[in-house]
């Protein structure tokens, strides 16, 4: 689960910064924050996986050695310049914000947290709320690119809250993005992800059946989606999905847990915002049936499997 070291890193000053959640997205993402110069400390609720971390990155100067785990978000929090959080959910996210322990507790004045959850739209705004109350600045900034993104640096990552505190963490967060961009206020970047997931839903499904609509023609799939590929019908999905589909492979990517909790967090605030989304809402019913199917932790390009 290590990060790469092809990524080139744009200079910057050194940061104290501190890293929530060492998942498959955070373990990376806090390496190559270690690997431009700054200056890490990390929090994970297992304590196994900080210290996997700080044997791979913690002996580099760029982070605090043997000092860099703590035993709470706050502890972690305490000197850091900028926090990055990434968990699984909004609970999650209030457990390692909020209470006695949390990272808004031990947070000085003046210092940003950047949220790379995807989470609701409200519990960025909750936090934002928060974060100013007790004199520090919030970012909700969810990231696109998934695990491989994560490790070679080059996430997208959409970003709502304060201008100000966007522009003290974007030229940090670049170490493992190629995109870190202000969509607008706070929960904008929240809002952005599920534009995202949305375009992702109808593009997998629409991939899916046309893939096995060729099969059942007789057509060399490989071989159209080389061909298709070249024309109107490209995408990143055809392009990095398409064959391993073909060959009947999703052990590997985006599970298909993680896309039903995004795209729950779609129709949830498709609810207060008034969107029909009838082809979203029909995907996420036929990513219900890949789970019945067993297919929990397979890829979402699985959703093929229901027309096979």
């Amino acid at each position: 689960m290590s990060s790469t070291n092809a990524k080139t890193y744009e200079t910057t000053s050194p940061f104290s910064v501190a890293f929530l959640g060492l998942g498959v997205m955070g373990y990376p993402m806090a390496g190559h924050l270690a690997r431009a110069g700054h200056r890490v400390t990390v929090y994970n609720r297992t304590a196994t996986k900080s210290e996997a971390w700080l044997a791979e990155f913690g002996a580099t100067p760029s982070t605090l050695g043997a000092h860099g785990h703590a035993l709470t978000p706050g502890a972690v929090a305490a000197q850091a310049d900028i926090v990055f959080c990434c968990v699984g959910n909004d609970d999650d996210l209030r457990s390692v914000t909020l209470g006695a322990d949390g990272a808004f507790g031990g947070m000085r004045a003046g210092a940003v947290f950047v949220d790379h959850t995807t989470a609701s739209a409200s519990i960025a705004r909750e936090l934002a709320a928060a974060a100013t109350h007790a004199g520090l600045s919030f970012v909700d900034a969810p990231v696109s690119g998934g695990q491989a993104g994560a490790q070679n640096g080059m996430l997208t990552v959409m970003c709502g809250g304060d201008a100000a505190a966007f522009a003290r963490a974007q030229p940090v967060g670049m170490a493992y993005s190629r995109a870190f961009t202000l969509l607008g206020e706070s929960g904008a970047g929240q809002l952005a992800k599920m534009v995202n997931q949305i375009c992702i839903a109808g593009l997998v499904q629409g991939l899916s059946e046309a893939i096995a609509f060729g099969q059942n023609a007789g057509l060399d799939m490989n071989q159209v989606l080389d061909v298709i590929g070249k024309g109107a019908a490209q995408s990143w999905q055809l392009d990095n999905r398409g064959k391993t589909m073909v060959a009947d492979k999703f052990d590997f990517g985006f599970a298909v847990d993680w896309m039903r909790k995004d795209l729950g967090l779609v129709l949830d605030e498709a609810k207060r915002n008034g969107a029909r989304l009838p082809v979203t809402a029909l995907v996420d019913q036929f990513y219900a049936d890949v789970q019945h199917m067993g297919g929990r932790r397979w890829d979402t390009s699985s959703l093929i499997k229901r027309l096979k």
